[in-house]
């Protein structure tokens, strides 16, 4: 898809050219000014009308109406060069790539010099608009009935760059990768509970191992009743759908030492069981599997990458239904790590199964821990839709999952688990935990549950409850799924310092 060029001749002809603009004196320089001087001074004219804008993430497309050989040129507004971050830099591209989509083109450039910095340099622009060409550009097929009209989409793009050619295609091509991994996770949220059950996400697993060579577990029914994985079974009672326990295991040192443990919440569809859901907060349900999503996205990114570092990625799936056989409120359970655990609400099913993924991956030699999954509407009520909740018994650790969602533009923020916090999970007449010892402060109460079962070993929980999905479009995405925590995983592999 990519080729990247030295020189760049703006009388050659061509579809469309992307060109960055900063907010300074002199508005026009290297390019821009080129194709100012050989339009007689109209770009500067259209500036000084206010049509073309350099403040930050504003998109203006020209036709040059046969003056360039390049037909469209689309400035790309990056305001101050000191100010420019690469998130504000990936938002902007996908913005502009959204724009050119509208024009149903299959070809486009790029002047990628014209988006770097004293601090921003081509690689972080070529991985940038590679990865935001891909988050941008991403549609949910869906089940309509398909329109004779066929699509035109971009299918080559041209990089005009002065920087090493080969290490600026090495950076497109990386970013392209987190791209489309973090669609595919995206694809894998929007998929509604009838065409994505349990077996269908192990199928998915299997199948991403088989690609990329890990090895792969799934446990069946009868291998998690033999391990004694009691939480996850509870919340399977209900089902016809047999839960699946799936384990990627990723080897990347000669030794399994340094085991970073990567739990991904994946519940299919969760109508909250006897705590039923509202009927309208049923509906969207079939997304409580982000946090598999997630996993699995971050194991393609490291099964195209091949990252020196070991993975384990657990996913423990079912779907939490209704029926005469399903778990009740004032159940008692035991999960896999021998701990009783007394049900108070049959909707906090998210951090059972997960108690019984973080043990199976600690059993597999995780020495580090995240887990990723939409837990708790407590989360968006503290922290909003735009911003992950976290918590971690270990600083150290978190901060360098901390410096992973920032570098992927996926912010997050640390809740507090104090002793109070554990001492109300811990707090039953009849069992060793409860699993929701009520509303105040429930997400903290969801970590600290979790971190029961992680124990002493270093762990984050990560609740994307409120970022796993959005209901308005933006520069780098569509309403539905987003996609959030694969780069920041992947990003975590790929940095990890023991």
């Amino acid at each position: 898809m990519f080729t990247v060029k030295n020189s760049l001749n703006i009388d050659v002809i061509d579809e469309c050219l992307i060109i960055g603009v900063f907010d300074r004196p002199i508005k026009f320089a290297g390019i821009g000014k080129e194709a100012d001087e050989k339009l007689s001074g109209q770009l500067t004219e259209l500036v000084r009308a206010g049509e073309i804008s350099f403040k930050k993430k504003s998109v203006v497309k020209i036709h040059t109406l046969g003056k360039l050989g390049v037909k469209r040129l689309i400035f790309v507004g990056l305001g101050k060069d000191k100010e420019l971050t690469l998130e504000t830099l990936r938002e902007a591209l996908g913005k502009s790539c959204k724009t050119i989509a509208k024009s149903k083109l299959t070809t486009l450039s790029i002047a990628l010099d014209t988006f770097t910095t004293e601090n921003l340099n081509a690689l972080d622009a070529a991985h940038a608009f590679s990865e935001a060409f891909e988050l941008a550009s991403y549609k949910f097929a869906g089940y309509k009935q398909k329109s004779n009209q066929a699509e035109k989409n971009i299918e080559s793009i041209t990089v005009y760059s002065e920087f090493d050619n080969e290490e600026v295609g090495a950076a497109l091509h990386v970013g392209r990768i987190f791209g489309r991994a973090t669609n595919s996770a995206r694809t894998l949220v929007n998929t509604p509970g009838n065409l994505l059950t349990s077996k269908d996400l192990a199928d998915y697993s299997s199948t991403l191992g088989e690609r990329y060579g890990f090895e792969v577990e799934i446990l069946e029914k009868e291998d998690i009743l033999k391990l004694g994985m009691g939480a996850l079974l509870a919340v399977n009672q209900g089902s016809v759908e047999p839960p699946k326990m799936i384990v990627l295991k990723y080897q990347g040192k000669e030794e399994w030492t340094d085991v970073i443990g990567l739990v991904g919440k994946g519940i299919t569809f969760d109508t909250g069981g006897y705590s039923l859901k509202t009927k309208a907060g049923i509906v969207g349900m079939k997304t409580d599997m982000g946090g598999a999503a997630a996993v699995l996205g971050a194991m393609e990114i490291i099964g195209e990458l091949g990252p020196n570092q070991n993975v384990v990625a657990v996913i423990p799936s079912t779907d939490n239904m209704i029926s005469g056989d399903a778990f009740k409120p004032d159940d008692v359970i035991t999960a896999m790590s021998g701990k009783t655990i007394e049900v108070l609400n049959t909707d906090a099913e998210g951090r059972l199964v997960l108690a019984d993924a973080i043990t199976y991956a600690k059993h597999h030699g995780a020495e580090y821990l995240v887990d990723v999954a939409t837990l708790t509407g407590g989360v968006i009520t503290a922290l909003g839709m735009d911003m992950t909740g976290a918590m971690t018994n270990n600083v150290e650790f978190y901060e360098q999952v901390l410096k992973a969602s920032e570098e992927a533009g996926e912010p997050m923020w640390r809740l507090p688990i104090t002793e109070k916090d554990k001492e109300r999970v811990r707090n039953s007449k009849i069992a060793d935990l409860n699993n929701s010892p009520g509303g105040a402060g429930h997400a903290i109460m969801g970590g600290a549950f979790i971190g029961e079962f992680a124990e002493a070993t270093p762990w984050v929980h990560l609740d994307i409850a409120g970022t796993s999905t959005t209901s308005i479009s933006s520069e780098l995405c569509t309403a539905g799924a987003t996609g959030v925590m694969a780069r920041t995983l992947a990003l975590l592999v790929e940095t990890f310092e023991s």
